[in-house]
């Protein structure tokens, strides 16, 4: 009796083939959220964020983030709900609640933003790009007390992106990492002392480091 060889083979044949496209299909996958992973900015979420400074050629503004107001409770006996959500207050140049949207839209660009293209250039260069008298200065600390900084430069020359630093050195030297960002950071940082303000005419919205809401521009 003979063996049918030839259907065995092809499915085997046929089996390997989707293991491969299978697996090519996961490694895939992997290296696209490597790429995305290494192209964001900052490795830590909005959420983390508990305080930062925004420093600009024309202010310096300070915030951090507290505990929002709750009522108290009514039943002593009813379990300690989940801990309050946050609102975010300006502590300089004066003390009063800051106005979310504005606060919102800037540390959701810092979270989210990515590195659309990188440069080497030599620090003797810097100054060229906006460095010298930077747009703005953002130093964040997490909730880990960790703390990173961004400074944005000159737009580029079809003003399509900015040119921005991650976490630069203290004396720059040698050849230096520069990168574009979008150019949303630029309405983000330029904004009037009073847009940072709350304002009466919107309630402050306690928040979990996951806002859509965008400001008024």
């Amino acid at each position: 009796m003979k063996i049918q060889r030839t259907p065995i083979v092809l499915l085997a044949i046929a089996a390997l083939l989707g293991g491969v496209v299978i697996f090519s299909q996961t490694q895939d996958t992997a290296k696209l959220e490597q790429q995305d992973t290494a192209q964001k900015l900052f490795p830590f979420q909005e959420s983390d964020i508990r305080a930062f400074t925004l420093k600009t050629p024309q202010q310096t503004l300070s915030f951090t983030k507290v505990p929002a107001a709750s009522p108290a409770a009514s039943n002593p006996a009813t379990p300690s709900p989940a801990p309050a959500p946050s609102l975010w207050h300006m502590t300089a140049p004066k003390s009063t609640l800051a106005n979310d949207g504005s606060v919102a839209f800037l540390l959701n660009l810092i979270a989210t933003g990515k590195r659309e293209k990188t440069l080497t250039v030599p620090a003797t260069q810097l100054a060229e790009f906006g460095f010298s008298r930077p747009l703005a200065t953002i130093n964040v600390t997490l909730q880990d007390q960790k703390m990173h900084q961004l400074v944005l430069g000159n737009p580029d020359f079809n003003r399509s992106y900015l040119y921005a630093q991650v976490d630069p050195p203290a004396q720059a030297s040698g050849n230096q990492t520069v990168h574009l960002v979008s150019l949303d950071f630029e309405n983000a940082v330029t904004r009037p002392l009073a847009e940072w303000e709350y304002s009466s005419s919107a309630s402050p919205r306690p928040t979990d480091g996951k806002s859509n809401e965008k400001p008024n521009k």
